[in-house]
This record gives C-alpha cells, sequence and structure tokens, in this order.
C-alpha cells in the first residue's frame, strides 16, 4: 500500500506490530477487542527501510540491509554463507519458524526509500534495484512460514521490478475497503478529537463550529479509491492540536528531492495541476513505467481523488486543501522555478499562482519579471531563468 510521506502509515506498522506480538493492553477500549478473542503472539519481523535511505551506491545498500537485519540475525542465528541480505533474511525467517513453532509476521515500512533518491539515475537505480530484488525475494519463496506480509512506501514500484518474485502479492492501495485505514476522517475528528477541536477554539476565541470548519478547509479532502472517506492530513491536524495553532506542517518537513528531479526529468507544467480528468492509469502507474509527473504528484500527496465517473472510468484529482495549496506556491514552485525558497516572499508567490488559477500566462510572467527585478544579480541566476522558461515552455522571460 502507497501512502503519501507523513500520513500515518508507520503509526499503522507499528499497531499491526503489537497486534501480532499480542499485547492485548494496547487495545483497551477498541473495537478490536471484541473481534479478537485469541491473541496468539507470533516472531514479528519490523523493517523500516528508510534507515537505508540515501545510499550512494547497491555495494553500500546491501551493507546496510544487512546491518538492519543484524538484530534479528542476534536472536535467531546466522551461518557463514549468508552473505547477502535475502540469504540471511531467509536463514532468519525459517530459524524463527523453527525456533518458535509459529510462523512470522514480516512488515516492511518505507520500502521505497532506498530507491527514492537515485530515480533519476537510471544506472545507479538498476544495480540498487537489485539488490532488492534479492532482498525480497524471500517472502513468496518462504510463503508457507509466513502468517502475515505488508509493504508500505510513498511510491509504487511494479511486480516486475523489484517484487519480481511477488506474484503472490496484493496492491490495496486503490481499495475503497482499505481507503480509510491511514489518516483522520470526519467521523473521527468530530467524535474522539471534538475535546481537542474545543481548546483549539477556544484559544483562537472562535466556536467549535467556526474553528471545525477552519480545520477542514486547511486540513481535510484526501481520497484513496472512489468511495473513500473524506480524510484529513494527521500529521499537520494532530500538530495543530499540539501547538494550539494551525500552519502548514505537512511542508514544514520540507519537498522531497525525488519529486523534484523528477519533475524537472519530465519538463513538467506544473501551473496545471487542479482538475485533472484522467483515468486511473495516468496516476496509478508503476513509477518504472512513468512518462510524466502525474503519478508521482498523486502518490507524493499534492494531488487527490476528488471525483469518479463510473460510466466512463475517469477520475477527477485536484490539490487536496489549502495547506497543499499555500505549499505549493511557497515550497513546490520556488524550489521547481529554481528561485530560492528564502527569496520568493509570500506576496509574489501569491499573485503568481492567482495568474495562472486565470491562464493569463502574460500577467504571471510581467509578476514574475517584476519581482525580479527587485532582486539584486546573482552570478548564473538568468542562465537558470532561461533554462526554466526553455523547459517550460515560456518565451520572453528576461
Amino acid at each position: 500500500m502507497s501512502r503519501p510521506r507523513r500520513f500515518g502509515k508507520s503509526l499503522l506498522t507499528s499497531t499491526l506490530e503489537s497486534y501480532f506480538l499480542g499485547d492485548k493492553e494496547l487495545f483497551e477500549g477498541l473495537k478490536v477487542m471484541d473481534l479478537e478473542e485469541d491473541w496468539e503472539q507470533y516472531p514479528v519481523f519490523r523493517l523500516d527501510l528508510s534507515i537505508a535511505k540515501g545510499q550512494p551506491n547497491a555495494a553500500e545498500l546491501r551493507s546496510t540491509l544487512m546491518w538492519l537485519l543484524r538484530p534479528l540475525s542476534d536472536i535467531y542465528g546466522k551461518k557463514e554463507d549468508e552473505t547477502s541480505p535475502g540469504k540471511l533474511l531467509t536463514g532468519i525467517i525459517t530459524r524463527a519458524k523453527e525456533k518458535t513453532g509459529k510462523q512470522v509476521v514480516v512488515l516492511i515500512d518505507e520500502y521505497d526509500a532506498p530507491l527514492l533518491e537515485v530515480l533519476h539515475e537510471e544506472t545507479m537505480l538498476d544495480g540498487m534495484r537489485k539488490v532488492m530484488q534479492e532482498f525480497f525475494a524471500p517472502l513468496k519463496a518462504l510463503e508457507r512460514h509466513i502468517k502475515f506480509c505488508f509493504i508500505t512506501g510513498i511510491t509504487k514500484f511494479s511486480q516486475l521490478s523489484i517484487f519480481s518474485t511477488l506474484n503472490n502479492m496484493l496492491n490495496v492501495t486503490l481499495s475503497p475497503k482499505f481507503s480509510a485505514i491511514c489518516g483522520i476522517t470526519e467521523g473521527e475528528l468530530s467524535s474522539v478529537l471534538f475535546q481537542d477541536i474545543e481548546q483549539l477554539a477556544a484559544e483562537h476565541g472562535c466556536s467549535p463550529e467556526e474553528m471545525h470548519n477552519k480545520i477542514k478547509n486547511q486540513y481535510d479532502g484526501y481520497h484513496f479509491s472512489e468511495k473513500s472517506d473524506d480524510l484529513y492530513n494527521p500529521y499537520s491536524l494532530l500538530t495543530a492540536f499540539k501547538l494550539g495553532k494551525m500552519g502548514n506542517y505537512w511542508f514544514d518537513t520540507g519537498t522531497p528531492t525525488y519529486l523534484i528531479r523528477q519533475l524537472k526529468l519530465f519538463n513538467a507544467d506544473i501551473t496545471a495541476m487542479d482538475n485533472l480528468e484522467v483515468p486511473a492509469s495516468a496516476f496509478d502507474l508503476p513509477t518504472e513505467n512513468m512518462h510524466d509527473a502525474l503519478p508521482l504528484l498523486y502518490q507524493s500527496g499534492y494531488l487527490t481523488i476528488k471525483d469518479f465517473e463510473p460510466e466512463s472510468g475517469i477520475y477527477t484529482l485536484s490539490m487536496p486543501n489549502q495547506e497543499v495549496r499555500s505549499g505549493y506556491a511557497e515550497g513546490l514552485l520556488p524550489a521547481y522555478t529554481g528561485l530560492m525558497a528564502k527569496d520568493v516572499q509570500t506576496g509574489f508567490a501569491l499573485k503568481f499562482w492567482r495568474a495562472l488559477k486565470k491562464d493569463d500566462i502574460d500577467l504571471a510572467l510581467r509578476e514574475m519579471q517584476a519581482y525580479l527585478s527587485s532582486l539584486p544579480y546573482v552570478e548564473g541566476f538568468k542562465k537558470k531563468l532561461e533554462d526554466v522558461a526553455t523547459a517550460e515552455g515560456l518565451e520572453g522571460v528576461s
């Protein structure tokens, strides 16, 4: 299952870990207490691959994966010939089954983290992808030893790439049944989190109803299937409650570098991001099969499903909420155009954005020229701007 960053994937993974470890006391008062009777314990292998992010080459990635498996090998042992991540994982799973008499549970978080930063480097990507193929291979070969396996990340790699052997894997990313498994629903906000709304409203001198509407406009609007509930960004919402004020917290963690690189690789027109009518094949694509940036913009959370027409199979994709719109104007747009984020004032960004929304390219260029004329000359800046103009097909920028 893929979901945008900071959307509760790791929390879901840790919840599954606690459930399969039989930590019954953690679930007191929840619905699962009425559904589960046995609370059977299983050996759980939870692997967070975000630790392997940014490895410079395949050899370093292989070494990092071996290091990641070390705590498990300390428990279940390691043989001399288990010299690769896949071989070591095979041995650990086999010995865990023999030692405990129970099938194992494998939970892999941020599976795509080792590959995202090298998406634009084909040679390096190929070598690192082969390492990941070998690492995931035991999950199919040892299927009889595995009780449950869950893999999550931001993007979608096909079974023909890093999951070449996992023909038993089910992708639930767009499944209505699982669309609300991450994120906070309207029902959850209005019930278990209502006291937080009341407290935030009191701090801002407004009614709970007014604060609810402000929160909805700022953080709501995500949908991960054609029948999905409205979902709030959990990271931003809970941060607002914690700090007692609303802000664009999702973007405070930074614009992903892999996204900027891919946007530039595809010469993407990011000015046309709202109300896109497309089939699922246009945005639910494996990362390695992308021909434009639309799948990444959707998978990264900049776009979400707003409507679906069953007769034609056409989805409408738009920005989810005001937080994403503000982050686009103040973060993604400056990073992509080559302007330094610290130099892009809110006034210019909003004027530029409004001109683009009106499809007034001449006005947008005049706003950019007016802003740039106020900046001190920086060596090489004009050439950078000309390169951006050429990539976007915009004439007359100087």
